[in-house]
């Protein structure tokens, strides 16, 4: 029997498409701000006619469906600007890694085949480096904060905000199937060169929707109409994890800091009353060891934290704080979000020990998510927080594979589930727990040691600031943990004194005594990826020997 629903021929089916998100937004809070560092202060209306100038202006720059238009800014009201005008129009938004180096640019530049490239003028010495090599012509748009350097190689179509009020505040946005590509960015967290991922309206706003529907409500660590949101992850990653769709389409008000700089930072957070915000370990750790955080009242403020593992010691160190720290998961092929560590409400009242356990879990999934922990034949294994298998994952936003790259694309979908390359337990009641990396895990004498656990014990120690644990060659043991460690100013430890406390824990029976590592290496500073995380591929090569 054919259940298809019949059409009337006069019916309307109505796309997913991201032109819903900004139209409530401005609907609804017409009159709430979103405010650009201390630059610029304006409302969702104003938004809502900039996002349509933006179109124009592009328009007159030749922009039609299908090109690509790049982004290379700080966080700011223009990006926020372009998450919306260029999907909408039918191009595709192209948010540059602005930290990669200067050949990594060039190839993203040219893998995505960027029509038009808006460049904030402090990015202009990287462009100036790689022109001659960009295929094909481009045409540029200065985003002018009047910092940076004056001089460039670049020809310029105009700038940004000159153009944008000479554009028409008119724009007829197109019909567009909901399956459209709309956005495209780059990962750089696998070997080889960058790779394409690339997301549909379908699939952000059902990612915007679930998050929504994830992250509302009463009880802890909730995102709802009344807070005000400021991200501290980069726009040009993952969409600020997709929180910016998010708070537009609730109408909260938005702040966006611009660089990222400790002291700004925070008075922004004091001045604007910021609630909610998002950010990798290293960042929240930054702001906490910052002077001018001593002084500043962070209690009530709600923090996602993502991109590697929140270390128990920092969590507890944010909730003595006033903090509401907890675990979020997800990668750039997720678009991101799949798992947070919300507690139930049962748990919201727990000891700190109990709370500290439970925030920095990887968490359970969000509505639409489905996870499964697998071993090398796809089996699952058992969810009784011990066993240890890969992550893979499908949700309706998953990207469908990697632009102009059917190998790799592939290899992420082997089996009709995305491999997220991280081992994990899950509990019977769906607590995820990442235990490490695939690539990261060491495996000593036939048995897997986590570096995340490790980690996380190390930094326990009160004169430790940052640590990473690598596997290095072992004769005997295959691989050995080896200890890379940051003191904190002015604090003294010894190796001996790092092992005796990580040994400690191993009497306890909290790692086994295997895993405690047989070298400590004291370092100024560890070596990090272009988002802030751990780059433990250089720690191991700087090691090898």
């Amino acid at each position: 029997m054919d259940l298809s629903i019949t059409r009337t021929p006069s019916a309307y089916s109505s796309p997913l498409l991201v032109n819903s998100i900004l139209e409530a937004g401005v609907k609804n809070a017409p009159d709430q701000e979103i405010v650009y560092a201390d630059k610029l202060r304006m409302t969702y209306r104003d938004l809502g006619e900039r996002v349509s100038r933006l179109a124009s202006m592009l328009t007159d720059l030749g922009v039609k469906p299908g090109d690509t238009v790049a982004v290379m800014d700080w966080d700011s009201h223009r990006y926020l600007e372009c998450f919306f005008a260029i999907p909408m129009m039918g191009a595709v938004l192209h948010t540059v890694n602005v930290r990669l180096s200067p050949e990594q640019v060039l190839y993203t530049i040219n893998h995505a085949k960027d029509d038009v490239i808006l460049v904030n003028r402090e990015f202009l010495p990287i462009l100036d480096a790689i022109k001659d090599r960009i295929e094909p012509v481009k045409k540029y748009v200065l985003l002018d904060d009047d910092d940076g350097p004056q001089d460039s190689q670049i020809e310029l179509a105009g700038e940004y905000e000159a153009l944008l009020k000479a554009a028409s505040s008119e724009f007829t946005f197109p019909d567009l199937d909901e399956n459209t590509r709309a956005t495209t960015f780059y990962t750089t967290g696998t070997t080889g060169l960058p790779k394409g991922v690339y997301f549909s309206h379908r699939q952000l706003v059902l990612h915007t929707y679930a998050g929504r529907s994830a992250l509302g409500g009463s009880g802890h660590g909730r995102f709802n109409a009344n807070d005000t949101y400021m991200p501290i992850t980069p726009m040009f990653h993952v969409h600020a994890w997709g929180i910016p769709y998010m708070a537009t389409m609730m109408g909260v008000k938005q702040v966006y800091p611009g660089r990222y700089e400790p002291a700004s930072l925070l008075k922004l957070l004091v001045t604007e009353k910021v609630t909610f915000s998002h950010c990798v370990p290293t960042i929240i750790q930054m702001l906490l060891g910052a002077e001018a955080a001593k002084s500043v009242d962070l209690n009530g403020w709600k923090v996602i934290i993502g991109g590697s593992a929140l270390p128990p010691a920092l969590a507890r160190g944010a909730l003595e704080r006033g903090i509401d720290i907890y675990t979020g998961y997800g990668m750039s092929e997720t678009c991101p979000l799949m798992t947070l560590a919300l507690l139930p409400p049962e748990l919201e009242k727990a000891d700190l020990d109990t709370q500290v356990t439970y925030r920095t879990m990887t968490g359970r999934p969000v509505p639409m998510v489905q996870i499964r922990i697998v071993d090398e034949n796809m089996n699952d294994v058992p969810h009784d927080g011990k066993a240890q298998g890969e992550v893979v994952a499908r949700a309706p936003w998953l990207t469908q594979g990697y632009l102009n790259d059917k190998e790799n694309s592939e290899h992420l979908w082997h089996g009709g589930w995305l491999h997220t390359g991280d081992i994990a337990t899950m509990s019977a009641d769906g607590w995820l727990k990442i235990a490490d990396r695939i690539k990261d895990v060491i495996k000593t004498g036939g048995e897997w040691v986590s570096s995340i656990d490790l980690e996380g014990l190390v930094l326990h120690h009160p004169a430790v600031a940052e640590c990473a644990v690598i596997g290095v060659p072992d004769e005997k043991w295959g691989e050995r943990p080896l200890a890379l460690v940051v003191k904190k100013p002015g604090a003294e430890v010894d190796a001996q004194g790092i092992k005796d406390l990580v040994m400690d824990y191993a009497n306890k029976g909290v790692i086994s005594k295997y895993g405690v590592p047989d070298r400590i290496k004291f370092v100024d500073a560890l070596p990090r990826t272009s988002v802030g995380k751990l780059d433990k591929k250089l720690m191991r090569a700087e090691m090898a020997d």
